[in-house]
């Protein structure tokens, strides 16, 4: 059986939709850190998406544990023009195209950015590529709300509509186990 502990990283405390924008962790909560860290696996391997906030939480949690190098497919997903905005459209022929990617996520991308689809499609990619290269261990895995929620969507085996009104909390583990094809969800936005 393969383990992935998820854990979404540290907060950024930015308001809007911050996807690419490479912002750094706020990690002073050294109490939720430690938690979070004795309760993750002494002998699983930590790996984090490129974006400095996860990186940074995931050298925090490391501890002895080996680091792996980071994995671009494990980047938050890309809101191109959006980004950086809050989630009130400024342009009224936005406001559609906007209403649609969260009412709807699926094929509908921002200007320049991504569809839930493709996130999708990024991460479950790079969730087999893990789940072959450790194969029976156990795995941290750093992200962002969206791949955590994407992998959640894969272990469920449902629908992004479904999966979007989850809450995953900045450093919060959700543990999904994968064995002969088949996901099994162990925990989900737990705080330890």
């Amino acid at each position: 059986m393969t383990r992935f502990h998820w854990v979404r990283h540290g907060p950024t405390h930015a308001k809007g939709m911050i996807g690419w924008t490479d912002l750094p962790a706020d990690l002073s909560d050294s109490a939720a850190l430690d938690r979070l860290r004795a309760a993750l696996p002494a002998g699983a391997a930590v790996v984090s998406s490129d974006l400095a906030r996860a990186r940074a939480t995931a050298d925090a949690l490391a501890g002895g544990r080996r680091r792996l190098p980071d994995r671009p497919d494990l980047r938050e997903i890309h809101f191109g023009a959006w980004e950086g905005r809050d989630f009130d459209p400024v342009d009224p022929l936005d406001a559609a195209r906007l209403r649609a990617f969260w009412d709807a996520p699926g094929v509908t991308a921002p200007p320049g950015g991504e569809s839930w689809n493709a996130l999708a499609a990024r991460v479950g990619a790079g969730i087999a590529d893990m789940a072959r290269d450790h194969a029976g261990s156990d795995l941290v895995v750093v992200a962002h709300l969206g791949p955590i929620l994407a992998a959640l969507q894969l272990a469920r085996r449902t629908t992004a509509s479904r999966i979007f009104g989850q809450r995953i909390d900045n450093l919060s583990l959700t543990v999904l186990a994968h064995r002969g094809g088949r996901w099994q969800t162990e925990a989900v936005n737990l705080r330890p």
